[in-house]
């Protein structure tokens, strides 16, 4: 299920265009160290791993513009904002992720029928530490911008980014292996569980991704407090078709309330905009929108998605 946004869409967005540049950033540093060590090294897990950085210079500017984009306002065009931009761009993350595997996957394969010695190891594996520092540094920023905003596009580069920790760990691993011991053939193994690492994160990208793009509901515990929130004035006497997707930093829903059929439209109508209020003290980035049923007296609705008698909250 999808969570839902806990702030506004504007301390989201300042949170998550903060956390993209700390990624591209990162990225970049990272790039220019494995790439000076590489050099003199020709280590191939090294290698994967410089590939794996590129690729994430690549994918952090794409999401640094991406979460830019999102939080632009609704125009003519997009009446539902632009927030699916993040998942587009998590889509890309993912891409870019597979193509890292293939050829980091590839060039292991080469060094395991041709092994060849290390040089310049210890500098290979010093570049490897800094790597190993600095993505844990970033994941670890990542993961309190995602304990407060539900940034779907913030959450692939993190997953990425995880994929590339616990992938350094045994890039360096095998890197000290082949300099401290003399053990080459764990070179191009590391770089092999490199490659299996990234496509494991990959997968939890491109699902998390879809789930956006496909407006998957949210999850059980969100859509529970929505209908608490708005039957929290007793004279709603229930909620039904209920209807919620997230896109990027918004979350939109949908939902039909039972009322008295004697009650003036002017009345229904305080109720319905005192209940939009309480929703949007806990969903600060919502689009809500409630249409009032007269208890008894409502014609089921038609549509494309027409209720039916299994229809509820």
């Amino acid at each position: 299920m999808t969570t839902a946004p806990s702030i506004s869409a504007e301390d989201s967005a300042a949170l998550t265009r903060r956390v993209t540049v700390f990624s591209v950033v990162t990225a970049a540093v990272l790039v220019a160290v494995k790439l000076a060590v590489w050099t003199g090294s020709h280590s191939v897990a090294l290698l994967a791993s410089l590939a794996d950085s590129g690729l994430d210079l690549v994918a952090a500017l794409a999401t640094f513009f991406a979460v830019r984009y999102a939080v632009a306002p609704p125009d003519a065009e997009h009446r539902y904002g632009h927030g699916k931009a993040e998942a587009f761009a998590s889509l890309f993350q993912g891409g870019l992720v597979f193509a890292s595997a293939a050829l980091i996957g590839r060039e292991a394969i080469v060094d395991v029928m041709h092994p060849h010695p290390l040089r310049q190891g210890v500098w290979a594996v010093a570049a490897m530490v800094v790597s190993t520092l600095m993505t844990g540094a970033l994941v670890a920023a990542q993961t309190r911008v995602l304990r407060r905003t539900s940034s779907v596009a913030v959450s692939g580069d993190r997953a990425h980014y995880v994929a590339d920790l616990a992938s350094n760990l045994v890039a360096l691993a095998g890197v000290a292996a082949a300099t401290w011991l003399g053990v080459h053939g764990l070179d191009p193994l590391a770089a092999l569980a490199v490659a299996a690492l990234l496509l494991w994160g990959a997968i939890g990208v491109f699902r998390d991704a879809s789930n956006q793009l496909l407006d998957r509901e949210l999850d059980p515990e969100a859509r529970n407090r929505i209908v608490e929130l708005v039957s929290r004035d007793p004279r709603v006497i229930g909620v039904h078709q209920l209807r919620t997707r997230a896109a990027g930093p918004f979350v939109h829903m949908q939902m039909h309330v039972d009322l008295d059929p004697d009650l003036t439209l002017a009345v229904a109508h305080e109720m319905i905009v005192e209940a939009e209020r309480r929703v949007l003290e806990d969903f600060p980035s919502a689009d809500i929108i409630i249409h009032a049923d007269p208890r008894g007296q409502a014609e089921p609705h038609g549509g494309a998605f027409a209720e039916t008698a299994s229809a509820g909250a």
